[in-house]
């Protein structure tokens, strides 16, 4: 990852952004990671299990994801000549146990601001 690609590039969740126009559509961008924590992870994570409440190892490694995958997103994207994503939405799957999937997803645009 080239790191931080994704600030000063727009994404909504929106089909629209509020003061642009779309001029082009560039097609659908996703960006996949998957995770798994370390087995020290794990038992760390256990171990805050057995004490209830947020399981923080768990949190990080699930906002790790969705990071990384957005911005695989946005690097998706810009590789169009995209400067926002609209429609953009996140979906997650477990593929075996303590492996996950998170998807970041969108539809890639070229935009500019209304006169």
């Amino acid at each position: 990852m080239t790191g931080r690609t994704w600030q000063a590039f727009m994404t909504t969740t929106s089909t629209h952004l509020e003061g642009h126009r779309v001029t082009r559509e560039l097609g659908v961008v996703r960006g996949l990671t998957v995770r798994s924590r370390s087995v020290l992870g794990q038992v760390g994570a256990s171990l805050q299990t057995l004490l209830g409440g947020n399981i923080t190892l768990y949190t990080e490694l699930a906002e790790k994801a969705r990071q990384e995958a957005f911005e695989l997103m946005v690097e998706h994207a810009r590789a169009l000549g995209a400067n926002a994503v609209i429609a953009m939405r996140y979906d997650a799957n477990e593929i075996t146990d303590g492996v996950t999937e998170v998807l970041a997803y969108g539809t890639a645009v070229h935009v500019e601001p209304l006169a």
